[in-house]
């Protein structure tokens, strides 16, 4: 059973580095482009995080920790790289909110959490709460991609969707839900399991919208806009000015 555990464990390192890589390619855009366009920052700031704290659990647990810590010590390092880029790169507005997501999430929250845990309590006890804490941040960092998934729904495109982080996620989850298994670890558990869930949702809808045209989306919406202006600027008393600006508007 030891020996079946070792190897789980590894293959679990193994698909949280290549989750952890999985957004290479979409950075490599934002670099090129020299833009975030519309890619939300909240996932990074919410594994580095995740991270962190599974690295501080890691090393405290007695047993089964050692993966766990070796792994998570990684993705801290390589969401630094990802949240020093999108700073870098966002606009203004999401600069800053991303700059306060940081702040609050990655700075006051990690600070407390750690010093709450180690000052106030000892053994099984501060493992326990470190536990909780953890075992519900790696749900919202399961979650943090639920806001791309309303933009797939709302505009019936993956483009914002990166296919091979919604794979690793749900890879990631189920291979650590059976780690947790096997050492019977609910703290990590629980949250996988849900991360699998949530994984498997994400490859639903990429199935789903993955052959969706972009083309066939922006006329879609200059049709809506063009009905919601036919009431207030006939076809036959608009000026051709006014229609090649209401071309421009709606798009």
């Amino acid at each position: 059973m030891e020996g079946l555990i070792i190897f789980i464990g590894v293959i679990g390192n193994i698909i949280s580095v290549l989750m952890f890589l999985a957004p290479v390619g979409t950075f490599w855009r934002i670099v090129k482009h020299r833009s975030t366009e519309d890619f939300e920052s909240l996932p990074y700031v919410c594994t580095f995080l995740n991270s962190f704290l599974w690295t501080y659990y890691g090393i405290i647990r007695p047993a089964g920790g050692l993966l766990v810590a070796t792994v998570n010590g990684f993705g801290v390092v390589v969401e630094i790289i990802y949240l020093i880029l999108f700073l870098v790169y966002a606009p203004a507005k999401m600069r800053a909110k991303t700059a306060i997501l940081i702040g609050t999430l990655d700075v006051g929250f990690l600070v407390a959490a750690i010093l709450a845990t180690w000052l106030a309590l000892q053994g099984e006890t501060r493992i326990d709460a470190l536990g909780f804490i953890c075992a519900g941040l790696n749900i919202i960092m399961y979650g943090s991609p639920l806001v791309a998934m309303k933009t797939v729904i709302t505009t019936k495109s993956v483009e914002y969707m990166p296919f091979f982080l919604s794979f690793f996620f749900f890879l990631n989850g189920g291979v650590w839900t059976l780690y947790a298994w096997l050492i019977r670890d609910v703290f990590l558990g629980v949250p996988n399991g849900i991360g699998f869930l949530l994984g498997t949702t994400q490859l639903v809808l990429y199935a789903i919208y993955r052959n969706a045209k972009p083309a066939d989306n922006i006329s879609s919406g200059l049709l809506e806009e063009g009905r919601q202006h036919e009431p207030l600027i006939s076809p036959s008393s608009a000026t051709p000015s006014q229609k090649n600006g209401e071309i421009l508007e709606t798009t």
